[in-house]
């Protein structure tokens, strides 16, 4: 199906064209001509498919037919998690918007940096906003903007949306919306907590659902490597050395384990740099830049950096803590095999996380064997069994004599042997 089959005008095409845009991705495909028919719209897709212009392609095209409102009243508004992504979105909008015949005005707004630019960037009025909603909601209480005539509404990445406390600020955005508008919800996941939004914001939405096309997949090879909690960050310094990873992205639960991480690597002289919502925007920026340029050769970061960046060529993931969901874990290992490279994530598993990998493989349908490395082999338990199960070959890089085959007992296991040793005499112990 060709673009010229979606509904889209001449002027649109021809600025997609110039972008470099050829053939719709299946999401794209089913969206434009429903956002074009004036449908609220459900899509459900994974990363890289396509949803930022799924939705922004007919967004612009409808500006184009509409009447311009007074100054400050913004006509369509795209909220995003995080400030990345809002920089992303804008781009893909700017870009398209900038080859029209009329212009149109598209702002982006994210908090961590200075208000008053941004007030001031408002001031000639504007037809797109792309927001995070705690700076939207900053600007609303400054009245730099209204969003009474606001007939399109975007949510974009809804599920991390409600991972930053996005209920309590979408009351208060709510309130300051027209009743009639179009609403378009955009996800790359679909847990009971979007279905919720959903359904107290779409009317008679249109469901659209892409699944990933198997041929597709990036081609990302996943590990898991058993190690004790305590030595995890000499385990990743000593990957980082010996595997001659050139940049690896690492995850980890908090801002402060970002900061430590990354401070005890700058110690081992491997050039690290910490990635999170606590730094101030310029921060942030240039630690992208340098990691792009390969002047840092590891950043490590919340989930903040699980979605929105586009790093080429970026060869190693690696889960210094487990994600919290297993949607989330399809985001963080979404960051390496782009567009058409491959990739390796890594996830270590201490003792404690162990039940926790294994739920995100049965969501998954994934069964990863366990790994050791020589000299950070999980210490044995209280029965004397190693806690680690160790396949029967190692993969590439990695020692395959490392640990020992065994597997955990469980609690009624122990039980029933503190009892069987109680129950004999000392002589037949």
């Amino acid at each position: 199906m060709p673009f010229t089959s979606t509904g889209l005008r001449p002027d649109v095409l021809a600025a997609m064209a110039a972008k470099g845009y050829q053939q719709p991705t299946p999401v794209q495909a089913q969206a434009i001509p429903a956002v074009l028919a004036g449908h609220d719209v459900l899509a459900c897709a994974p990363t890289g498919s396509g949803k930022t212009a799924a939705f922004a392609l007919p967004l612009l095209q409808r500006l184009l037919e509409t009447p311009t409102p007074t100054p400050k009243a913004a006509r369509a508004l795209v909220l995003v998690p995080t400030r990345e992504l809002a920089v992303q979105v804008g781009t893909t909008l700017r870009d398209v918007a900038n080859r029209l015949p009329v212009g149109l005005r598209v702002t982006v707004v994210f908090g961590g940096v200075s208000i008053n630019p941004q007030m001031l960037g408002l001031r000639g009025g504007t037809d797109v906003v792309v927001a995070t909603p705690g700076r939207l909601l900053d600007l609303l209480d400054h009245n730099a903007l209204r969003l009474d005539s606001v007939h399109t509404l975007v949510l974009d990445e809804a599920d991390r949306l409600l991972d930053t406390g996005f209920a309590d600020e979408w009351a208060r955005i709510a309130q300051l919306l027209p009743a009639r508008r179009q609403n378009l919800l955009f996800s790359a996941t679909f847990a009971p907590a979007v279905q919720a939004l959903a359904d107290g914001l779409l009317r008679e939405p249109v469901r659209i659902d892409v699944a990933p096309v198997a041929e597709a997949a990036p081609d990302i090879e996943q590990l898991a490597i058993s190690v004790d909690t305590r030595h995890r960050t000499q385990l990743l310094r000593h990957l980082i050395d010996t595997e001659h990873w050139k940049r690896v992205l690492v995850f980890v639960a908090t801002q402060h384990a970002a900061d430590i991480v990354s401070e005890k690597l700058r110690k081992a002289r491997i050039s690290a740099e910490p990635f999170h919502g606590g730094l101030s925007q310029g921060k942030r920026t240039q630690v992208l830049a340098d990691f792009k340029l390969s002047r840092v050769r590891a950043v490590v970061a919340t989930d903040l950096a699980a979605r929105g960046l586009d790093i080429t060529d970026l060869p190693v993931v690696v889960n210094y803590d487990l994600p919290r969901s297993a949607d989330d874990h399809t985001h963080r290992m979404g960051r390496t095999g782009r567009a058409g490279a491959s990739g390796l994530a890594v996830s270590f598993v201490c003792p404690d996380t162990e039940d926790h990998l294994r739920l995100i493989e049965k969501r998954h349908g994934l069964q990863l064997k366990r790994e050791v490395v020589r000299g950070f082999e999980p210490e044995a338990d209280d029965t004397g069994v190693p806690k680690c199960v160790v396949p029967p070959s190692a993969p590439r890089g990695l020692d395959p004599n490392g640990g020992v085959k065994g597997k955990r007992p469980s609690k009624k296991d122990k039980l029933r042997q503190v009892q069987a040793q109680n129950s004999n005499p000392p002589g037949d112990r």
